[in-house]
């Protein structure tokens, strides 16, 4: 699949509510990795001296989409959902 369309809000289950309300829908996006954190600086430490890379350094992904994830907010109690879904190229929001 290659692009999908999907509308701004939905009616789905909120957990906090426990009830079927209206959400608001958005496209997840990744925040900034921080630079700082012990996994970063511990692989920074590993690269460096002999033995050279820990794990493999990706040359070239292996697919052409990502999944897609959802984030779904409530708009009576502002709880925020996230829902994986399907593999495609392009999800537009209210489109």
């Amino acid at each position: 699949m290659t692009s999908m369309k999907f509308p701004k809000a939905i009616t789905t289950y909120c957990p906090k509510c426990k009830s079927h309300t209206e959400h608001g829908v958005s496209v997840y996006k990744k925040g900034k990795e921080r630079t700082l954190s012990a996994g970063a600086r511990r692989h920074e430490r590993e690269k460096h001296g002999y033995g050279g890379q820990k794990w493999p350094e990706l040359k070239r992904t292996a697919k052409t989409t990502k999944k897609q994830v959802l984030r779904l907010t409530c708009r009576k109690c502002n709880q925020t959902v996230f829902r994986l879904g399907i593999r495609l190229r392009k999800l537009e929001v209210g489109a």
